[in-house]
């Protein structure tokens, strides 16, 4: 795995809401899967509350 980024397992538990929506999400095709659109979502929450601040 040349380049691949070393990832940590996190164990979270959600709503059972939350995961129907986000069910739904990965069933129209916008993300591949739960854990991609998961990791997406940290990530956006990590830059706009953190990467982005630290550049202003």
């Amino acid at each position: 795995m040349v380049g691949a980024m070393r990832q940590i397992l996190l164990t979270c538990y959600f709503p059972p809401r939350y995961v129907r929506e986000l069910d739904r999400l990965v069933g129209e095709g916008y993300y591949p899967s739960r854990s991609e659109a998961i990791r997406l979502a940290v990530r956006d929450l990590l830059r706009k509350e953190l990467w982005e601040k630290k550049e202003t």
